[in-house]
């Protein structure tokens, strides 16, 4: 929830930028000093970034351990240790455990780094309740052919990570979501699991949510419907604001046909492709090298999507898990076609948001109709003071209200 730079740093090393990067990339990316960042963050959860992402590789090598039939090597290549004695150090000092205490396997040297030789099996779990089947719904609805897909309760799509590209396959099940991650590289096993967490809001708390839209006389009867609402997050926040901006003032399905004209065109081809998921989006360099008029759209949005493109792939605008979603905001706006609906959209989905209410969006305003709200903006967005911090569930739940009298929604 929070947005603060403890928050903003959080969520970047739960994304592996400290492995990859080092404290001086996780600093350069929050705007902040090592000094100011390593201070920010023994104040307010007792470790500093070192030791957070140490704890976060432990973590992530224990939930392999236990979930998977992986090589304890692979384990601890995987979960980014460099060795088995710093493996074993770690996990023993965390966990007061040995990798072979807690999974039983013989244990050999880390050697040199190779490629995934087959599918990885885990379990995701998530806080009970957990309205998935209308997360697999969300996203099958908008699914972009060529990237993604649903297909008999199965959410599939490729993911574009630091080190390689990789497929993951997920199914609801009970308390967890099943997972089915192809990766190219091992060292982008838990960038590929943060991602999916992100993408169907593992981590919220449903209860905390719920408990503050309940009070709401007007959405009582939809929580009690549909308890533990998720808000779609994104696996690439640049992938998302394009999209976002490919969504605007057209349909959910007109902006799918477009963007899977641009996957066709402009991204890679996965080299093993699996079932309908053939390439990954194409990155914000290749979109920002493409003449603008090729772009299948109206002229103004052509030259909105090249200064959007051109912005990230220089690294004038960031979407990363740790950006800061209030400058996010002025940064997007400030870029001529874009308005307070893509920005906020952005917020709530690529920055994982909790508390967006898009009051102008056509299903929103569908939805506080149905549910016998004010539809005016101003008067809208005053009723929905009470929903803070979780205006963007709200939002979900009137989408979802909206959905059924209408198929086709902005969102």
């Amino acid at each position: 929830m929070r947005a603060d730079l403890v928050g903003r740093a959080m969520r970047l090393v739960a994304d592996g930028i400290v492995d990859r990067e080092g404290v001086a990339g996780l600093a350069g990316r929050l705007g902040y000093s090592e000094r100011q960042v390593h201070r920010a963050l023994s104040q307010e959860v007792g470790a500093g970034p070192l030791r957070l992402a140490r704890a976060q590789r432990a973590q992530t090598a224990r939930v392999l351990l236990e979930t998977t039939d992986l090589p304890v090597t692979d384990v601890g290549y995987a979960a980014g240790f460099a060795s088995i004695r710093q493996f074993n150090d770690t996990m023993r000092e965390i966990f007061a455990s040995t990798p072979s205490d807690l999974r039983r396997r013989s244990r050999r040297g880390l050697g040199a780094p190779r490629s995934v030789a087959g599918p990885i099996e885990l379990r995701l779990p998530y806080r009970r309740p957990a309205d998935l089947a209308g997360m697999l719904a969300f996203l099958a609805v908008r699914a972009v052919p060529g990237i993604e897909e649903v297909h008999e309760g199965t959410y599939r799509r490729s993911l574009a990570l630091p080190h390689g590209t990789g497929v993951a396959e997920v199914t609801p099940a009970d308390g967890h979501l099943q997972a089915i991650l192809r990766l190219t590289d091992f060292r982008d096993l838990a960038s590929a699991v943060a991602r999916c967490r992100r993408l169907f809001d593992l981590d919220a708390d449903s209860v905390a949510v719920d408990d503050v839209l309940m009070a709401e006389p007007a959405l009582t009867p939809l929580v009690r419907a549909t308890p533990g609402i998720r808000v779609p997050g994104a696996v690439d926040g640049d992938e998302l604001a394009v999209r976002a901006v490919l969504g605007q003032q057209v349909s959910v399905a007109a902006a799918r046909r477009v963007a899977a004209r641009l996957v066709q065109t402009y991204g890679k081809p996965l080299d093993t492709p699996v079932a309908g998921v053939t390439h990954v989006f194409p990155t914000s360099d290749a979109l920002a090298a493409v003449d603008p008029a090729a772009f299948p759209m109206p002229a103004r949005r052509q030259r909105t999507m090249h200064e959007l493109t051109a912005r990230l792939a220089g690294g004038r605008l960031r979407l990363d898990p740790g950006a800061d979603r209030a400058e996010v905001e002025r940064e997007l706006t400030a870029i001529p076609g874009i308005g307070s609906w893509t920005a906020g959209y952005v917020r709530m989905r690529a920055l994982s948001d909790p508390d967006v209410l898009l009051a102008d969006d056509l299903g929103v305003r569908h939805g506080l109709a149905r549910a016998g709200l004010p539809t005016d903006s101003a008067a809208a967005t005053e009723v929905a003071e009470a929903w803070r911090p979780w205006r963007s569930y709200a939002q979900m739940h009137l989408w979802a209200l909206a959905a059924t009298e209408t198929d086709d929604t902005r969102g």
